[in-house]
């Protein structure tokens, strides 16, 4: 298949969904992954869709999908890099001696992994980053009660209360709008209003193709959000659409100068 016809099989992909990752592209196509980067950094130049970090996003409006929600495995692969210094950020917002409750999901796993040995108190519903805690981790670990849902790989009760009050409250999401933090799994969306009725702060950790990731849940609205931690990725217009929410918009940076 030539250049062109990569590339515009790329683009017709993005009008049914929001978003497609250079692994999944490598399958569909056949290609090495600088083949399909290559072909993303030509679509970008075009303007006829938008680079991100690990793949490539629809421009906003082209796609009219509502996003489904990704198997964690799958998740836990996209924007690593990103992920990673989002989270090297937020582990700075903890203080010692804090208590906080750090959701399930890709991101706020590599935040739980950055504050292991911290002098904390963590309570999480993630089965991952429990289970690393329980190996690695020093601070004082609660793990939520209730069933273990293997998909999104959290635990959940639908009865008992949680027996936990923190000073923030990190979670990520499937996409942020407008609307506000937005998930296709019912089960996260109650997971996360509760969680977020048991903190003083709520931040959110997301990077930047979510803003362009539609899914069909409010979870929270964004009057409830205090900061979103993100990359710098960031449109312009989207950080004046969340300031103007009264939402704080912190960057992380795109190397590793956040320790």
């Amino acid at each position: 298949m030539s250049d062109s016809g990569r590339q515009r099989q790329i683009v017709e992909l993005l009008r049914d969904r929001p978003f497609a990752s250079v692994r999944e592209l490598q399958e569909r196509l056949g290609v090495s992954a600088a083949t399909v980067r290559r072909d993303i950094d030509k679509i970008d130049e075009a303007g006829e869709a938008r680079k991100v970090y690990g793949g490539i996003s629809a421009l906003d409006g082209a796609s009219q999908g509502v996003a489904y929600a990704m198997p964690y495995d799958e998740n836990r692969d996209l924007a690593v890099e990103a992920k990673r210094q989002i989270a090297a950020l937020a582990a700075t917002m903890v203080r010692d001696g804090d208590a906080v409750i750090v959701h399930g999901g890709s991101t706020c796993f590599h935040l739980g992994v950055k504050l292991a040995e911290r002098n904390i108190r963590l309570y999480t519903n993630s089965m991952p980053l429990a289970a690393y805690l329980s190996d690695h981790g020093h601070c004082s670990l609660t793990v939520a009660g209730g069933e273990l849902h293997r998909e999104p790989g959290i635990i959940h009760s639908l009865t008992q209360g949680i027996p936990f009050y923190a000073s923030k409250f990190f979670l990520g999401a499937q996409g942020l709008g407008q609307e506000g933090v937005l998930e296709s799994h019912p089960l996260l969306v109650r997971s996360i209003v509760e969680l977020s009725l048991c903190a003083d702060q709520i931040v959110v950790l997301a990077d930047s193709r979510k803003l362009s990731i539609h899914a069909r849940n409010v979870a929270l609205p964004l009057s409830r959000i205090g900061t979103l931690v993100t990359d710098d990725g960031l449109s312009d217009t989207d950080a004046r659409m969340l300031e103007d929410a009264g939402v704080m918009v912190r960057i992380a940076p795109s190397s590793g100068a956040v320790q």
